[in-house]
């Protein structure tokens, strides 16, 4: 009975015997490297009580959260100093057997820096568009300095023989100089004329200048179609002279003698015929608008007279059919060297 009575009172759990503590890090020790093996052999003496079973599991429980916490505690501190790898961290698994929780930590390996080889290099494939440059700024080449060109002449000068009187004309015209005409052997040698050709060889004007005047007046009815003055000559007077283009339609002169048989009776107005066309210089008191004197041509300077007027085809009377017809030609190229010619008189 004594073996059988042993045996009951070693499972009661009301029983309590001495028994000697166990160490809780040996045992902690066993239970993560080995396995326990129970055995129906066993002393009865080593049957361990149901308190004390209770109290290894608590104490067997508080390892394991222990070592789960240092764990966990060493993981971050190790993250916080290194850079974070890209691998996940490994799962740690905890069993669910209840004889025996084991745990397997498997430390995380420090990422060692890999080189990754570079690729063999291969031909690049032709750029389709072309490389970009930078836009610089274009210099200007250094050129030596280049003379302008020279101008093309369109009038050339005349200059009588004294060298007081001097006009410029179109280049391709012409000049002849004749004896002009003089009242003494004196005033001959001073006394030229110059008959100006155009590029076809006709006579287009006379300028004279010497020491000989004359002529005759009449009334004419004048209309005045251009003007300008001639800035290279002032008459002795000290009158302006102009350039001017008129027509004059001549008028009958009053007779006031006594009437005879076979003379009609005094008429006045306009003489019945075309009128005439003038272009020349002269002062400007000679080149009133309507009904005046004819006037004179005759401009007084130092050396003597000068004179100077557009010779009109002769045989052309009128030289313009009609009034219209002049102004027409006023537009003209020859007109327009005519009159430069005429406005370019110069006395010295």
């Amino acid at each position: 009975m004594d073996p059988i009575k042993n045996q009951i009172s070693a499972i009661d759990p009301l029983t309590i015997e001495p028994v000697a503590e166990p160490n809780g890090e040996e045992a902690l020790h066993k239970i993560l490297s080995g396995t326990t093996v129970f055995s129906d052999n066993r002393p009865l003496a080593a049957v361990t009580s149901l308190e004390q079973r209770r109290r290894r599991k608590a104490q067997i429980a508080g390892g394991l959260l222990l070592g789960a916490a240092a764990v966990t505690a060493g993981v971050l501190v190790a993250s916080s100093f290194e850079t974070v790898s890209s691998n996940p961290m490994p799962a740690v698994t905890l069993p669910t057997s209840t004889p025996t929780p084991s745990v397997s930590v498997t430390p995380t390996p420090t990422p060692t820096p890999s080189v990754t080889p570079s690729a063999t290099p291969t031909a690049a494939a032709p750029l389709t568009t072309p490389p970009v440059v930078p836009t610089v700024p274009a210099v200007a080449p250094t050129l030596a300095p280049t003379q302008p060109p020279v101008p093309v002449a369109t009038s050339q000068t005349f200059t009588f023989p004294d060298g007081h009187l001097s006009f410029t004309y179109p280049v391709g015209w012409s000049v002849k100089t004749e004896q002009g005409a003089y009242s003494t052997e004196a005033d001959k040698a001073a006394s030229t004329l110059a008959r100006i050709l155009d590029n076809a060889g006709a006579e287009v004007a006379i300028i004279f200048n010497g020491n000989y005047g004359d002529g005759t007046a009449g009334t004419v009815d004048r209309t005045i179609l251009d003007r300008a003055v001639v800035p290279g000559v002032r008459d002795n007077s000290g009158e302006l002279v102009e350039f001017g283009f008129s027509s004059n339609q001549a008028q009958y002169i009053p007779y006031d003698g006594p009437p005879y048989e076979g003379m009609p009776s005094p008429r006045t107005g306009p003489v019945e015929g075309p009128p005439t066309y003038i272009m020349d210089v002269r002062k400007s008191s000679e080149l009133q608008a309507g009904v005046s004197s004819s006037g004179t041509n005759q401009v007084r300077v130092p050396n003597g007279i000068m004179s100077a007027y557009v010779m009109f085809d002769i045989n052309k009377q009128p030289a313009f059919a009609t009034p219209e017809a002049a102004k027409a030609w006023m537009g003209t190229t020859q007109y327009a060297q005519l009159k430069s010619m005429l406005l370019s008189l110069s006395y010295k």
